[in-house]
């Protein structure tokens, strides 16, 4: 992702282990810290933003949307083939 031209600076403190926590975290990810610590601070708002967000279903739409959640799950020949071939990951 390139940065754009106005870009100001955000200044944050951390203890010396966590400084080299998230060094060895930018060296793995072969960026620079500054690039590291903007990327993954931005992702966190993101989540954060998405997961306090609402939606509004209209009063008309409500029955059409049950009748949408509530329908069969569709199977999906390809996820079962990547299923089959790799199966579940352990989290």
């Amino acid at each position: 992702m390139e940065q754009p031209n106005n870009t100001s600076v955000l200044s944050i403190r951390v203890s010396r282990e966590e400084r080299r926590l998230l060094e060895a975290a930018a060296g793995q990810s072969r960026t620079t810290l500054s690039d590291f610590m903007r990327r993954k601070a931005v992702e966190a708002a993101e989540v954060d933003i998405l997961g306090r967000t609402s939606m509004t279903i209209p009063a008309k739409d409500w029955e059409a949307f049950e009748r949408w959640m509530n329908r069969p799950a569709e199977k999906i020949p390809a996820l079962a083939e990547l299923m089959r071939r790799h199966g579940p990951r352990d989290s």
